[in-house]
């Protein structure tokens, strides 16, 4: 169902369907710590028909950048449990439901801690096989479900969808369009906002979806728009903008980095033919070790394998967790 029924509606071709529910699936709001102490809201997706008196295969799901769980997360979560898996959504911490002053602050470091804190519930559940736990990360969360599963060996399986490294696009811009002036500018904007904030100014929010479109929005822009400001995927419980003072600390976000450490436990990247942000998948592809797969999925771009269940490979994401978290 829709949020909000004073909204365009958005391109609903290729069965968008982002607030999808099923009847075969049980839903259960949590929360639980991270290891800053911080509490972290999710949803639990469990099979109906599932037997509890046995562990089961499970999975962690991470929301886009600037989303929240009721955006992508919920939807995957929803498909997996179908397919048999107990599926935990998250809100990142500083979104949506989640602990953490001031609200949209960037701390990646902390986004993947919510991954492992995931598990770390997922593991006290008597249903759950303690040594059978995977994640999904879609956009941004791709980046920060692979930060988690560098240190976190109890991940066994990880996919990305549409994966946006969130540190190298902050630093270089996509297709490295980004100049070192352009980079040194943006880190002397955040500082500044430092000051003033410090000195009880307003905060300034950046990036994100913009609000309204015009004759100068690119074609990225309105493809962010069709989603979060269209009543297709709109959540009134986030603006999609980080803080500018906290944005900079993306430019410090090295996900890929010792990427090949996470082998031998297996990589799918899932990717859009037409995404923008294609080269992110390819790149880790190309850094992670074995086994490793990457899928191309064909007509689609980035934001539609957020919600167009027609076109999102969910044959593949359950053969790839049927496979390695056997």
């Amino acid at each position: 169902m829709a949020q909000s029924t004073n909204l365009p509606a958005g391109d609903t071709s290729n069965g968008a369907d982002n607030f999808y529910t099923s009847d075969r699936v049980t839903v259960e709001k949590v929360t639980f710590k991270n290891q800053y102490q911080m509490y972290v809201t999710g949803n639990l997706f469990v099979p109906r028909d599932i037997d509890r008196n046995v562990t089961n295969p499970a999975m962690v799901v991470g929301h886009p950048m600037g989303a929240v769980k009721e955006q992508s997360a919920n939807l995957y979560a929803t498909k997996m449990a179908e397919q048999g898996f107990v599926a935990l959504s998250l809100d990142l911490s500083f979104w949506g439901e989640s602990d953490g002053e001031p609200r949209n602050a960037v701390a990646p470091d902390i986004y993947a801690e919510d991954f492992s804190a995931g598990v770390d519930f997922l593991r006290t559940q008597s249903f759950v096989d303690r040594e059978r736990i995977g994640a999904i990360g879609v956009c941004g969360s791709g980046s920060f479900v692979i930060s988690a599963a560098k240190i976190d060996p109890r991940i066994k399986a990880v996919a990305t969808v549409s994966m946006y490294d969130m540190g190298g696009v902050n630093r270089n811009g996509l297709g490295h369009s980004v100049t070192p002036e352009q980079r040194q500018a943006a880190l002397a904007q955040a500082a500044a906002q430092r000051d003033v904030e410090f000195t009880g100014g307003e905060t300034e929010y950046t990036s994100g979806t913009p609000e309204e479109l015009n004759d100068q929005s690119t074609a990225i822009e309105r493809e962010f728009y069709d989603f979060y400001r269209a009543s297709r995927g709109n959540s009134p419980d986030t603006t999609t903008h980080p803080t500018l003072s906290s944005n900079s600390k993306f430019m410090n976000f090295y996900p890929f980095a010792d990427i090949e450490t996470i082998s031998p436990r297996a990589m799918l990247f899932i990717t859009g033919d037409q995404a923008h942000s294609r080269e992110f998948s390819e790149e880790a592809y190309r850094l992670a070790g074995e086994p490793k797969e990457l899928v191309t999925v064909p007509g689609a771009g980035h934001v539609d394998l957020y919600d167009r269940v027609d076109l999102i490979p969910f044959d593949k994401l359950t053969s790839f967790f049927r496979t390695n978290l056997n």
